[in-house]
C-alpha cells in the first residue's frame, strides 16, 4: 500500500546532460496514427525574449524560457507562479510517468517479461531513447520500471505496456483511463512513451500527475536514483541505467521526476525538490526547440526564486552534448 502523504495539488480536493526523447510509434500503430514526427498539432513556436521578459514582471522568476510553466507549493498546493498552465501541449518522455502509474496500479511487479526482438527493433528502427535491452533477457516489471524512467528507455515502455496492456493499444486505453481518474481534462494520450505530438497534457494537469506518482513509494525510489545497476544473472545480462535528470546530484534537494523531449514538444521537465521543511513542485514545458539543457536552467532558476534563497544554487558545468534520453 502508498505510504500516505499530505496532498500537495490537490486532485479535486489530489538533476551529465541529458533530456528524455520520445519514441515512435510501433509499426502497427503507424497505419493508425501517421508518421510519428507529423502526428498531432504542429509545435506552437514564438520569440523566446518575449517570454523570458514576461518572467522580468515583478516579484517573478527572471528570465525562464519555456514556452509553459509553473511552480507550486509542494505541500499545500498554491500555486507560487504560472505561465499557460492550462493550455495542453505535447510533453514528449514525461508521457512514461503515466505509464509507471498504470503499471503501479495493476501491480505484480515481481512479473517477469521477456523482452522481444519487437522491443529491441522499435528502438533500433526509429533511433530513439534505449535502456539497452537485449532481445531474450527476462526482468521484473520493476526493474523494467527502472529502465524506463532512468535513461528513459523505450524498448522498456514497449515491454511493459505489451505485458500489461495486454498489448500497447489496451495499455493506452488504460493511460487514458487513468488521467479520467485522477482528472486531468487536458491530458490524452496516444502511445505509450510521448513521441507524438498528440500525447498531450497541461502544466497544472502534470503537477497533479507528478503528485499522485510521487505518493507512490516504489515510483518516489526509482525517479530519485541518478543510477541503478542490474547485475547479471541466470535469465539476463548485466545493465546499468544513467538517469537523464541532471538536477539531481547537481541541485541540493531535487528528488525527481521525469525529463523529456521531442521536435515537437521541446526540452520539457517535470521536477520536485525539497529545501529545508520546504517542498516545490513544478515544471517547465519547451524551454527550447534543441536538446540542449535550458530545460534544467530553468527548473533551477525557478527554485531558487521559489525557496527565496539569498545565494541562489549555481548548476555545476553541464557535459557538452545531450544524449538522447
Amino acid at each position: 500500500m502508498p505510504v500516505p502523504r499530505r496532498s500537495r495539488i490537490g486532485l479535486t480536493a489530489v538533476g551529465g546532460l541529458a533530456v528524455a526523447i520520445a519514441v515512435a510509434v510501433p509499426p502497427a500503430a503507424a497505419s493508425q496514427a501517421g508518421p510519428a514526427r507529423q502526428a498531432g498539432p504542429a509545435r506552437q513556436a514564438g520569440p523566446r525574449h518575449a517570454a523570458a521578459a514576461a518572467s522580468r514582471v515583478p516579484g517573478s522568476p527572471a528570465d525562464i524560457q519555456a514556452v509553459a510553466a509553473e511552480l507550486a507549493n509542494g505541500r499545500t498546493g498554491k500555486q507560487r507562479w504560472g505561465r499557460r498552465q492550462y493550455a495542453s501541449r505535447p510533453i514528449a518522455s514525461i508521457t512514461k510517468v503515466m505509464t509507471a502509474m498504470v503499471v503501479l496500479r495493476a501491480g505484480h511487479l515481481g512479473r517477469r517479461i521477456r523482452i522481444t526482438q519487437a522491443d529491441v527493433d522499435y528502438v533500433l528502427n526509429n533511433g530513439t531513447s534505449s535502456a539497452g535491452l537485449i532481445a531474450g533477457d527476462v526482468l521484473t516489471a520493476r526493474q523494467l520500471l527502472y529502465a524506463m524512467l532512468l535513461p528513459s528507455g523505450a524498448d522498456a515502455a514497449l515491454a511493459l505496456a505489451n505485458s500489461y496492456g495486454p498489448g500497447w493499444p489496451g495499455f493506452v486505453r488504460k493511460m487514458n483511463a487513468e488521467a479520467r481518474r485522477l482528472r486531468l481534462p487536458g491530458t490524452h494520450f496516444t502511445n505509450f512513451d510521448g513521441l507524438q505530438a498528440s500525447d498531450v497534457s497541461t502544466p497544472r494537469n502534470l503537477l497533479l500527475l507528478g503528485e499522485a506518482a510521487m505518493r507512490q513509494p516504489a515510483f518516489r525510489d526509482v525517479v530519485r536514483r541518478r543510477w541503478y545497476h542490474v547485475p547479471a544473472a541466470r535469465r539476463h545480462h548485466s545493465y546499468l541505467w544513467r538517469n537523464t535528470n541532471l538536477l539531481l546530484g547537481r541541485y541540493p534537494g531535487v528528488i525527481g521526476i521525469k525529463t523529456g523531449w521531442t521536435p515537437a514538444a521541446g526540452e520539457c521537465l517535470l521536477f520536485e525538490a525539497t529545501h529545508g521543511k520546504r517542498e516545490l513542485i513544478g515544471v517547465v514545458l519547451d524551454s527550447a526547440p534543441t536538446n540542449s539543457g535550458v530545460t534544467f536552467i530553468d527548473a533551477a532558476r525557478l527554485l531558487n526564486w521559489g525557496f527565496g534563497l539569498h545565494e541562489p544554487v549555481a548548476l555545476p558545468p553541464l557535459p557538452d552534448g545531450v544524449p538522447p534520453g
